[in-house]
């Protein structure tokens, strides 16, 4: 296949129906490098990408320019607002400024304040970084943001206090594996705050409905049936994410604790912790997030009569959201 298709404005440059192009497609979308571009070679790529939709192209231009013009305006720019992204909330800097934070997630001993400290400001990240990127296209009031972030703060809170605290009451366990299950605790605070935050944005779909597309991309109708579907999968979705993220360094520290180099330099432990979550973060995001197509498809049948009448086709997709 070749490397550079022929250039599509505002279209993905890898098939989203398969896993392999998701997963490139979401390694474009995290990549830290656009990070550094400048403003006026941002602005170079605006005015391309701008040549190219009023087709006077200067000759020369070829289609990895334009890719890269889109991949760097899409990475800083919002789609709805036209509005630069402040760089710690784009998705190219969730990595680098997101693994701070689960650094400090995933600390072992940790106190109470400690706790409350890492569970609030994580939600808090994902909260300006799920606002910064959100869907702009309709008005939506401030207050639904801010309930979604209450809710997850307190749901993220009170699940990683309430754990430590049963855990520090459960005598049976020894001191050492006291620890190790400590550190898993952070991952079901999160996934439950993800679920949280998901309900607490989304509920008015389940009344509403949400629109429904056939093969042509039309919009055949709304849907509540669908929009249950939807809201089931991000649900889905937003518990596996974090799950390699959360699971897999403590996991990886619990043995690599044993080595005799960190038994004798514990001052290493903190280093190595950190770029166990670093690797753990930059490997399982992009895969975490491709295993999940953005469309999800469902047959007519199964959808409200209205659906069925209004189309032709069998299956029909909707858009799941994240």
């Amino acid at each position: 296949m070749c490397e550079y298709p022929s250039f599509r404005f505002g279209k993905p440059r890898f098939d989203q129906n398969t896993f392999l192009g998701r997963f490139r497609h979401f390694l474009d979308v995290i990549d830290p490098r656009t990070l550094f571009v400048t403003e006026r070679q941002l602005q170079e790529c605006i005015d391309l990408l701008n040549l190219f939709k009023q087709g006077t192209l200067p000759p020369g231009v070829t289609h990895a320019q334009l890719w890269q013009a889109q991949k760097i305006k899409q990475a800083i720019v919002h789609p709805d607002t036209g509005e630069r992204i402040p760089m710690p909330f784009r998705m190219s800097g969730f990595i680098p400024f997101g693994t701070p934070v689960v650094v400090g997630l995933l600390l072992p001993n940790q106190t109470l304040l400690s706790t409350i400290f890492w569970q609030w400001l994580n939600q808090s990240h994902n909260a300006c970084v799920n606002y910064c990127n959100r869907n702009a296209s309709q008005p939506a009031p401030v207050s639904k943001f801010i309930q979604g972030y209450l809710g997850a703060v307190t749901s993220a809170v009170s699940i990683a206090v309430g754990l430590n605290v049963l855990l520090q009451k459960a005598r049976r366990f020894r001191p050492t594996t006291r620890l190790l299950v400590q550190r898993f605790i952070p991952f079901p605070a999160v996934a439950s705050a993800n679920v949280c935050n998901v309900v607490l944005m989304r509920h008015s779909e389940l009344s509403e409905g949400i629109s429904v597309l056939d093969n042509q991309g039309d919009v055949v109708g709304t849907s509540r049936i669908a929009a249950r579907h939807a809201l089931l999968e991000t649900a889905l979705t937003r518990v596996v994410l974090p799950m390699p993220i959360l699971v897999l360094p403590p996991m990886i520290m619990a043995v690599l604790e044993k080595l005799p180099l960190l038994q004798r330099r514990r001052w290493l432990v903190l280093p190595v912790h950190s770029l166990v979550c670093l690797a753990a973060f930059s490997l399982a995001l992009p895969l975490a997030i491709s295993l999940f197509p953005q469309m999800s498809k469902i047959s007519v049948t199964d959808l409200e009569p209205e659906i069925a009448m209004a189309t032709n086709c069998k299956i029909v997709t909707y858009n799941k959201g994240l």
